[in-house]
């Protein structure tokens, strides 16, 4: 028994050596309480090649249909940002029911790495106004512990909070102009 235990405690330390290196898991949540119907603001968020029109960051939006990793036909857009750069994200699914678009960044030149993220509307506190929820999960760019300045979790993160707090600003802005 006590070879058998040994053993066991032998064959645990490469995985626990791994299981110390890799990186966490990242994860932004930001809202924002819309004065609009949640019928209204869903309408636009759900609008995958619309995004332009509500991001300040975006300058235009152009949707394709690409082939994704397993050979499926997807369908991805392509960012073109106004600091210059590009994003390439592809949509996993827009449901309806409960007013929830999901996607993930495929390249691009946001300091992630493994990025998905999910917009949801909500009815919001009071009788036409709606709660948008934006949540990214994602890894630093270099998907490393000890990433380097700049491609670091502290980066990643700051990157994700600016999109989202500039974006969910300007979403409600443009939608309470309406």
């Amino acid at each position: 028994m006590k070879y058998l235990l040994a053993l066991l405690a032998i064959c645990t330390i490469p995985l626990t050596a791994t299981a110390a290196n890799a990186p966490s898991q990242q994860k932004v949540i930001r809202e924002v309480v819309i004065k609009a119907s949640p019928e209204k603001v869903w309408t636009l968020v759900k609008d995958f090649g619309a995004i332009h029109q509500w991001h300040p960051a975006v300058a235009e939006t152009k949707l394709e249909t690409r082939k994704d990793d397993a050979g499926a036909e997807a369908q991805h857009r392509l960012l073109t940002l106004n600091g210059g750069g590009t994003l390439l994200e592809k949509l996993i699914g827009v449901t309806d029911s409960t007013m929830k678009i999901e996607y993930r960044i495929v390249e691009g030149v946001l300091p992630v790495s493994g990025y998905r993220a999910i917009m949801q509307v909500k009815a919001g506190p009071n009788a036409d106004e709606a709660t948008v929820t934006w949540t990214g999960r994602f890894y630093n760019k270099a998907n490393k512990v000890d990433a380097p300045a700049g491609e670091d979790n502290a980066t990643a993160v700051k990157a994700i909070e600016g999109v989202y707090d500039t974006g969910l600003h300007n979403l409600k802005k443009v939608l309470e102009a309406q």
